[in-house]
């Protein structure tokens, strides 16, 4: 029996209106193999665990045999692009295949990713080069492993197809699992085109499949808005505690139930620097790390604007003035968390602030001063204070610190213990990725498995792969990365 008739596989998307897809072929690559295989979210699907087992799991997900079961399509949509309005955008180069349920029934799209050209590849070639596609299995599973929001990764394919960028690389695949890959800008593609009658079936469908609570709500538009607002605002309080750049927050790139999405020129925070751009096509720094919760209203204020024939004007306006308190309320529980604090109190705002400054003023790296804050006691605070220029500056906030923890009745060790379950140890820094890339483009595969593996538990101590934990070489530090993949 074919491994496909096995599993639980639908096509649903392909119901809704065709302006709002287009059926496409796969095109294959030449000498298609795995690199990387997702064995616990593959489990979560049950596929099988080694996917050499089954040689039809290449063939259909590579798109060089398509299955029955799947109906490949690119998504038509549109998008505010560094602000301004692009009609002409869609799938480029990725086609969802299918959608298949896990073991509690839940369902997944599962999209291709470098599948070659569709009519929405505009100049494209429709290919993913291996290295941003290594760059995206890596940090959707390293954004899974912090906790925050994000579709997945369940496996990579290389190939010998030729591909030009800035050079000559070589072709890859990428398949990608998320609850939806509808974005803000599928309802801006219907509301521009005046299309307003699917318009709103999109928007039923979307209630029906990712909002179902909404269905008995005399308003159920307005509800769904006030979730879509608070699922991004608590996404990125995530990025912004855990020190995350996005590098292009397109409204096409940003998902309806606030999922990380899309990644191309991200960056982590090395030393703490708010004006941090990871996009080196970004020349005004629209989405710097400290202008992302700022881009997040402007974004779902556009989305506002193409749910206005769903949805009164007040409705959106109330939604969208709750944005900032719920976003500022996540990040607060979030820093609390990292700094070892249970209950608000006031002041927490100021010592948050304060420690931002004196990160910001001495160039401290972001992740290992909170992880080094994980261990601090009164016998231990000079460890934290030698990370500083400024030591006198470092020692009053440590004092102020320690001063609030104590507030908490709780021992060291219990607030220490917690503070490391919160407080990565590893991040994808851009210079692993790189190192990872550089092995990858020779055919070594090792530091590709390694991070895959370090980066699905960042919190442990992991004590064989302590040299991952290293602060960035002179080379890696502040690396801006390019849009082209």
């Amino acid at each position: 029996m074919s491994i496909w008739n096995s599993l639980s596989l639908s096509t649903r998307y392909s119901e809704l209106p065709p302006l709002l897809f287009t059926h496409v072929p796969p095109q294959p690559l030449n000498n298609v193999h795995w690199i990387m295989w997702n064995e616990k979210l593959a489990k979560r699907f049950n596929l099988p665990l080694d996917p050499a087992a089954d040689a039809e799991l290449l063939s259909g997900f590579s798109g060089e045999v398509v299955p029955p079961q799947f109906s490949p399509l690119a998504m038509k949509y549109a998008g505010h692009q560094f602000g301004s309005y692009n009609p002409d955008l869609g799938d480029g180069r990725g086609l969802l295949l299918a959608e298949i349920k896990d073991k509690a029934g839940a369902s997944f799209d599962i999209h291709l990713k470098g599948a070659g050209r569709t009519p929405y590849s505009r100049s494209g070639d429709g290919r993913a080069v291996l290295r941003s596609t290594i760059r995206e299995y890596l940090c959707s599973e390293a954004m899974f492993g912090l906790g925050i929001p994000t579709t997945r990764a369940l496996g990579m394919m290389g190939s010998d197809t030729p591909v030009y960028r800035e050079g000559y690389e070589t072709g890859a695949l990428l398949l990608r699992v998320a609850e939806t890959h509808v974005r803000f800008g599928h309802f801006e593609h219907l509301f521009y085109s005046n299309l307003l009658a699917e318009h709103k079936l999109l928007a039923d469908k979307v209630i029906e499949w990712h909002f179902p609570d909404c269905l008995d709500n005399e308003n159920p538009y307005a509800v769904m808005f006030n979730e879509i607002v608070d699922r991004t605002a608590k996404m990125i309080a995530h990025w912004q505690a855990v020190g995350f750049a996005h590098g292009v927050m397109n409204t096409d790139n940003m998902s309806i139930i606030g999922q990380t999405f899309d990644y191309g020129p991200f960056g982590f925070l090395d030393d703490y620097e708010p004006g941090y751009i990871c996009n080196h096509s970004d020349y005004q720094g629209r989405y710097a790390f400290n202008q992302q919760p700022r881009i997040g209203l402007w974004n779902l204020s556009a989305l506002a604007h193409a749910l206005s024939p769903l949805i009164d004007k007040a409705d959106l306006d109330q939604a969208l003035e709750q944005y900032e308190v719920q976003l500022h309320g996540y990040f607060s529980q979030l820093m609390r968390q990292k700094l070892g604090l249970i209950t608000k109190q006031d002041g927490d705002s100021r010592l948050f602030e304060s420690m931002f400054e004196l990160l910001s003023q001495n160039s401290v790296d972001y992740t290992r001063f909170l992880r080094e804050l994980s261990n601090v006691d009164t016998h231990n605070e000079q460890a934290i204070i030698d990370l500083f220029i400024d030591r006198d500056a470092a020692k009053l906030w440590v004092s102020l610190y320690i001063t609030r923890c104590e507030k908490e009745h709780e021992t060291v060790a219990s607030r220490c213990k917690k503070m490391r379950e919160v407080n990565p140890k590893y991040i994808l820094r851009n210079y692993l990725a790189q190192q990872a890339i550089d092995k990858a483009q020779e055919g070594d595969y090792s530091e590709l498995e390694a991070l895959s593996l370090l980066l699905r538990s960042p919190f442990d101590e992991h004590i064989e792969f302590e040299h991952y934990a290293n602060l960035p070489p002179s080379w890696g530090k502040k690396m801006e990365i390019s849009c082209s993949s």
